[in-house]
């Protein structure tokens, strides 16, 4: 199982217990962002991380702060470029903010990315997370085509 830290968190490898409390803490941030959670469209992702994640050769991360999950962050194989992966689910409850997480969760699973031998990472996201927006470019995501998430808008992809 994979785990790290950072300053009081940690960052733990997905377990089926979780499936219920990651669900609700996306909700939460989407709904913040005036977004739906769609358990049958985008979201099923996360109704079935084993499917999604586990069982493909990806990763899905939590977030823990004083034992309650915070955040989430993840990556899965994709048909799209050359050795692609896109990145999924990278969410942050609002009080852990601000404080670096971002930053590192998107650095460290893009070298777990590039240790598995992977070329590509797409992500996509919509206009109006743009803190999101704003760490992708800083870490040289170039905006891209090909918008396959009904509620996204923007395409990124970074070349490794």
């Amino acid at each position: 199982m994979t785990m790290r830290n950072y300053n009081n968190f940690l960052i733990r490898d997905w377990q089926p217990c979780d499936r219920k409390n990651v669900s609700q803490l996306i909700a939460l941030v989407l709904n913040e962002y005036g977004l739906s959670f769609e358990p049958d469209g985008a979201d099923i992702d996360v109704v079935n991380i084993e499917q999604y994640y586990q069982n493909v050769g990806g990763q899905f991360w939590v977030i823990e702060l004083n034992n309650q999950i915070v955040g989430t962050a993840g990556y899965y194989p994709i048909n799209r470029g050359i050795r692609a992966v896109e990145l999924r689910k990278m969410y942050l409850i609002p009080s852990v903010r601000g404080q670096g997480l971002g930053t590192y969760l998107l650095q460290n699973l893009e070298q777990e990315i590039l240790t598995k031998g992977y070329q590509q990472i797409w992500i996509e996201t919509a206009t109006c997370l743009t803190e999101a927006i704003k760490l992708y470019e800083k870490y040289n995501y170039q905006q891209s085509s090909g918008v396959e998430t009904p509620r996204c808008d923007r395409v990124y992809v970074k070349y490794l």
